[in-house]
């Protein structure tokens, strides 16, 4: 990479980290669209000062060629940012992102579960074994709560409570609040506590919840591997990740009658019109069961 490009690259995400306070996740994002676009831009012999409109408009192109309009909008977002940090520090003179328009995005509706499915997939863990124990636990709790990944890998020792039933969850923005974890959960973590997580983490000390088989803290990668797993195992033919679980504790809590704002606060959501898409899901249940069972359905 150019020298100066990266010097640009780097200034800018020091100074949305400082500024923002920024999740680490999302800073990675942010430097992947970004190194993404200064390869494209480098095959041209341009750097980021210099790009132009037509410059920028032909890697949105090539970049929905091969990825969906959300991740599109997304580098787009990224871009803007970046064009208006270099603007206000007099780093380049021009924005090429302005006045731009994002792509129409469609309203995607989460894929799902049915709670048949779920209780497949939280079956297949093999509990003989303690890793087994942990992935148990971990379903157990992802379901549960449902909580994002990242909230899952860094729930802390001392941050879940289950004599009390519920855990302390730090979400985005640094916001804080009590999760319930209900009884079949709290049993799988005990278990977890008494048996596996002391083999596994053997002379090492952490406050994670969840470990690995090292006894390090659980990564995001590594158990969206064994979400994965789990699925194929449970005869579950689409892909899953960590978010299907929690895609699959909203609508289960809305089909059996949870009111919206009871599963915005659950959920951790800040708007409510976030939590909104999860009724179009229940509705389109609820059109599933009319179409199979009503007579004339």
């Amino acid at each position: 990479m150019d020298a100066t490009d990266r010097r640009l690259i780097e200034g800018f995400l020091d100074a949305v980290w400082l500024q923002a306070g920024l999740s680490s996740n999302t800073l990675k994002s942010y430097r992947f669209d970004l190194e993404h676009f200064q390869r494209f831009i480098a095959t041209r012999g341009i750097r980021i000062p210099a790009v132009r409109r037509s410059d920028l408009r032909d890697y949105l192109e090539v970049r929905g060629d091969s990825t969906s309009r959300r991740t599109v909008a997304r580098s787009l977002s990224t871009l803007r940012r970046f064009y208006r940090y270099l603007l206000v520090e007099e780093l380049a003179a021009d924005d090429p992102t302005a006045d731009m328009a994002s792509p129409a995005m469609g309203k995607v509706l989460p894929k799902t579960l049915s709670e048949k499915q779920v209780e497949g997939l939280l079956a297949a863990p093999d509990t003989r074994t303690e890793l087994g124990v942990r992935d148990r636990a971990m379903l157990e709790t992802l379901y549960a709560t449902g909580l994002r990944v990242s909230e899952l890998i860094h729930l802390g020792r001392s941050l879940t409570d289950i004599d009390a039933g519920v855990c302390r969850v730090m979400g985005k923005g640094g916001k804080e609040r009590l999760v319930p974890l209900g009884d079949p959960a709290c049993a799988w973590i005990r278990r977890y506590l008494e048996s596996s997580r002391p083999a596994l983490i053997g002379s090492r000390t952490s406050e994670a919840l969840f470990v690995t088989r090292r006894g390090t803290p659980m990564t995001r990668q590594a158990f969206w591997h064994q979400i994965r797993r789990y699925g194929r195992l449970a005869g579950i033919d689409s892909p899953l990740s960590p978010h299907t679980l929690r895609h699959a504790f909203a609508t289960h809590l809305l089909n059996h009658g949870a009111d919206l704002r009871s599963v915005q606060m659950l959920l951790g959501h800040a708007s409510l019109s976030t939590t909104q898409i999860y009724t179009h899901v229940a509705r389109a249940r609820l059109h599933d069961l009319h179409a199979a069972h009503h007579p004339r359905g």
